[in-house]
């Protein structure tokens, strides 16, 4: 509990900061996965409830992480995760479509240079957009401004992360998914669970084009050595030691090195080398 207190003593203490600083970066971040998380934890949920079979949904996951990674060669790796830990494979999914596109000042979602042509006024302008947008609430804000940078980013991650096929399976209809598409933001308890998410990554990457140097983004690929001072195991091993011989089975969630020298260690789910 006081551990606890002390993180929220931290986060709130960063938030009062009136220059972007590396710590806050980091107080965000904790913030991105504990809704990732939470997010998580829900679509595992409405999974169970529509009788999916979690197993099969997450060799898919795995089978996807693995045609991506240009990297590794995953022939010394097994592609098995238990059932229990489901919710690894599937926090890896939703992190790795939401991140997607973070180097790029709009998540690409037009061509703006704006980062490259006045820098220093684009960072500025990163930092009070993210002090402006960090107390609000995303459901009144897209409420008014249902297309606005931020309203696009949401509606292009939601539609990346729940394809027709889930959603029908989940619900039974295709209603959250003709409103997003039709560039409105639905007033559903799962698409508010989303949108915590969504605010949280959107947050941290304005943080990231504040800040100077700007963030290094980095994730463990499959297949690679376990390091300590870059990586944290999802999974905890007895003793709180990571065994020698393991490997990265897929990534949970990216880390960064900052230009303070910290680094903000990536998440991985490890497997034993074979």
């Amino acid at each position: 509990m006081e551990d606890l207190i002390l993180q929220i003593c931290e986060i709130l203490s960063a938030a009062m900061a009136a220059v972007p600083t590396p710590e806050l970066f980091e107080a965000t971040m904790m913030q991105v996965r504990e809704s990732s998380k939470s997010f998580t934890s829900l679509l595992l949920s409405l999974m169970h409830n529509a009788h999916w079979d979690i197993t099969a949904a997450v060799r898919s996951i795995e089978a996807a992480t693995a045609s991506t990674d240009k990297f590794h060669n995953t022939s010394s790796t097994t592609s098995i995760v238990s059932a229990y830990h489901a919710k690894y494979a599937l926090e890896s999914y939703i992190s790795r479509k939401i991140f997607q596109g973070f180097d790029h000042e709009t998540f690409y979602m037009d061509g703006s240079l704006s980062s490259l042509l006045n820098p220093d006024q684009f960072r500025r302008d990163c930092f009070t957009q993210y002090r402006d947008m960090k107390s609000m609430d995303p459901t009144e804000l897209l409420g008014i401004l249902p297309t606005c940078h931020f309203g696009k980013f949401c509606s292009k991650k939601y539609l990346a992360i729940v394809h027709p096929k889930m959603e029908e399976s989940l619900f039974g209809n295709l209603e959250q998914h003709s409103h997003v598409q039709a560039g409105n933001h639905p007033r559903s308890e799962f698409y508010n669970e989303f949108l915590g998410v969504a605010k949280t990554v959107w947050l941290l990457h304005l943080l990231a084009f504040s800040l100077n140097p700007a963030p290094s983004q980095f994730e463990a690929s499959r297949g690679a050595e376990f390091h300590p001072q870059y990586m944290d195991s999802v999974v905890k091993f007895s003793g709180g030691r990571v065994p020698a011989g393991q490997v990265v089975g897929f990534p949970v969630s990216p880390g960064f090195k900052l230009g303070n020298g910290s680094v903000i260690k990536a998440r991985v789910y490890l497997i034993a080398r074979t």
